[in-house]
């Protein structure tokens, strides 16, 4: 069990405890209290309610929604909740909408924006994922619904390393937004019930995969579905997958023998299925019109060439991989921090269009809790979609005058696929390091060439993540162009309100990218 999962059957026992007081009273001052998981959700909601309701965001400001862990304090916070709104779509990390739907009380509202917000007219696309990368990227995912299996987004879905051959010791980590390493799967001391990990259904994630000796290694993952009930998790099925560190991989039979299905480039995750209870390799298709295709695991063999060579770290906290200056082969985790998420990109919000959606059913779940207030939050939300057009117009506009070349966006997260595509701009690419290998010379060279190919004038940090930007503002600076700042998940200390955030985003994207000329 690691730290998150202590930390989430804390909080769930924490609503056991709390249920004496979690009938859903509103604030000492009569007002209804909602609870929001972002700063964003909270500005929507209080124009809505204005000074009928007290909201707040479980998120603090500056803080990532991606990987905020939830404490007990907010667990009391949502147990003395009227209402209840997340974003969900994985944009939150589980633990967090765990911890939320355990408190919060049952008879009150408990809204997931991004799922309901389709019937108000919202338009959801798929997460733009274009990271550059000259080896594979290897992730874990869930498909499916388990649905029939009683599955809810609550649920977690268990991935367990049982078994390793190979030559040497395997290690799957994550890396952590501050460089914290989180191991996964460690066959350094072997494998036991530690080695496991857990996803929410739907979900994918991104790791790094370390080999401390070339040649080949076959791994068993086994799945489990946890319903979080207190029932024995469901036995699902396994896989063994074929890795061919630093060997030829068209040269390694498979696990079923016979020819290979040798995956080298692109998105590969290794996937548990609650439909079917597979486990198998869910990859980019090299079919024509293809998109991803399933490969049974006893196929697959995992190209992790030599040029996956790196060095480990002089950091106490990566000796797991040996000792610092030897070399390991890893393939990437690309995206720094834990990045759960599913198909769906769940940033909705910059399309001014899909905030008016989350508007409409804020107003509609408010007057469902509050009855007595229909007409303050029909009269507010009238008001404030009035205000959302005019920005979103203004935003349009502004973004109209960059001329059509220099309509690219480089950035520092995959945030910004539906400001692309509501207002005419393109995802060029994005780039988070990661802190326990330096970045490879192709993916410098991928940057460079794509900034310089494209005469891309300027690329995109959000000023929660500048920290976390050290590649992007290098090649940017070597190749003469601008760093603009781009709000994506959260607000600061100089951006305070979503329609600020939005005005802040286009008169940037205009004044960096060429616009008004």
């Amino acid at each position: 069990m690691n730290r998150r999962t202590q930390l989430t059957a804390a909080l769930l026992a924490c609503a056991v405890t709390l249920t004496g007081c979690s009938g859903g009273a509103s604030a000492d001052d009569g007002k209804v209290t909602v609870v929001t998981t972002t700063e964003i959700l909270a500005d929507l909601v209080q124009h809505v309610g204005a000074d009928r309701i007290e909201a707040s965001s479980l998120v603090p400001a500056g803080g990532d929604p991606h990987s905020y862990e939830p404490t007990p304090a907010d667990a009391k916070r949502v147990a003395k909740a009227d209402v209840t709104f997340t974003n969900h779509l994985l944009l939150e990390p589980q633990a967090l909408i765990k911890a939320v739907d355990a408190n919060a009380p049952k008879d009150s509202p408990n809204v997931s924006l991004a799922e309901a917000a389709e019937s108000y007219g919202a338009n959801v696309i798929p997460l733009v994922e274009n990271i550059g990368l000259d080896v594979l990227w290897l992730g874990l995912r869930v498909r499916g619904t388990g649905k029939a299996r009683g599955a809810t987004r609550t649920s977690s879905v268990q991935l367990s390393a049982t078994q390793l051959t190979g030559p040497g010791a395997l290690v799957a980590y994550l890396t952590e937004s501050l460089g914290q390493p989180d191991r996964y799967f460690d066959s350094t001391d072997g494998l036991g019930p530690a080695d496991r990990t857990t996803l929410p259904p739907a979900a994918h994630t991104h790791l790094n995969w370390a080999f401390t000796k070339p040649g080949v290694y076959r791994l068993t993952l086994q799945g489990a579905l946890d319903l979080g009930n207190g029932t024995t998790p469901q036995r699902l099925g396994s896989g063994t997958f074929t890795f061919a560190v630093g060997v030829e991989p068209h040269s390694v039979a498979p696990v079923a023998g016979g020819r290979a299905t040798v995956l080298d480039s692109g998105h590969t995750d290794l996937t548990v299925d609650l439909d079917s209870g597979q486990v198998y390799a869910y990859s980019d298709s090299k079919k024509p019109g293809a998109t991803q295709t399933a490969v049974p695991a006893s196929q697959v063999v995992i190209d992790v060439p030599n040029k996956a060579l790196e060095t480990v770290p002089d950091d106490a906290r990566f000796s797991f991989l040996g000792a610092a200056g030897t070399q390991v082969h890893q393939l990437p985790q690309a995206v720094l921090g834990k990045h759960v998420h599913g198909e769906i990109d769940p940033h909705l919000w910059q399309d001014v269009a899909n905030a008016k959606a989350y508007v409409q059913l804020m107003r509609d779940t408010l007057v469902s809790a509050d009855p007595d207030g229909r007409q303050v939050y029909q009269d507010n939300a009238a008001a404030y979609l009035r205000e959302l057009d005019d920005l979103d117009q203004y935003v349009r506009t502004e973004l109209a005058t960059i001329p059509p070349t220099r309509r690219q966006l480089v950035t520092t997260h995959d945030a910004f696929g539906y400001l692309a595509a509501a207002y005419g701009l393109h995802v060029a690419g994005f780039v988070v390091p990661n802190p326990a290998q330096e970045p490879s010379v192709e993916q410098v060279r991928t940057l460079t060439e794509t900034i310089r190919n494209l005469k891309v004038p300027a690329v995109f940090a959000e000023p929660n993540l500048t920290q976390r930007a050290s590649v992007l503002t290098q090649v940017a600076h070597d190749q003469g162009v601008q760093v603009c700042s781009l709000y994506g998940d959260t607000f600061d200390a100089q951006t305070r309100t979503y329609v600020a955030m939005m005005r802040h985003n286009a008169d940037e994207l205009t004044r960096c990218l060429g616009g008004k000329r």
